[in-house]
């Protein structure tokens, strides 16, 4: 039987606290304030920010609307429907949502949109494979692990609606005060 490495670090970002997970120093958790799958805690590992340099990085410069494309090595653990829904979430572009019926219809499954929305729904690296960006048939913003406002959060951010013009930074009025 072998072991794994796990460490993991806290960040302060525009949702609150984000709790980063790594196994064997690869993403492997990212997980929100009130992340509904949420592991527990003791199973994160010591606190440690070396794995997570990247990562760190790429989350400041999202959040400062500076990157629209992630690409931090992940370990992704889950079954392969899980995985290769996750692969397919990274897919999405930026700024645009695909509803769970056109994901399942994407990956050759077009019957599969609720097995689609469980897979989304256990996705442990929010943001970075972006969960949020997937909506119910007619748009609705159905659920999210961290919680449906902080979905239409993220979702009005990457469109542009939260950033005050000109700064590249988050307005005052953002709806990002969540915390």
């Amino acid at each position: 039987m072998f072991s794994v490495h796990r460490v993991h670090t806290q960040t302060d970002s525009p949702c609150g606290t984000l709790t980063l997970v790594a196994t064997d120093g690869l993403l492997s958790g990212l997980y929100l304030p009130r992340h509904r799958h949420r592991p527990p805690e003791e199973t994160f590992g010591a606190r440690d920010e070396r794995p997570f340099g990247a990562a760190l990085d790429q989350l400041g410069a999202y959040f400062a609307g500076e990157l629209t494309t992630f690409d931090v090595p992940l370990h992704q653990e889950g079954t392969s429907f899980q995985r290769t829904v996750w692969d397919a979430l990274v897919a999405i572009p930026y700024g645009e949502t695909r509803s769970y019926g056109q994901l399942a219809a994407a990956l050759g499954k077009p019957g599969a949109s609720r097995a689609v929305g469980l897979a989304n729904g256990r996705n442990p690296v929010s943001i970075i494979v972006p969960c949020h960006r997937v909506v119910g048939a007619n748009g609705s913003l159905t659920g999210y692990a961290g919680g449906v406002e902080t979905k239409k959060a993220l979702l009005a951010f990457e469109r542009g609606r939260t950033r005050t013009p000109g700064s590249g930074s988050l307005g005052e009025d953002t709806l990002f005060a969540l915390s």
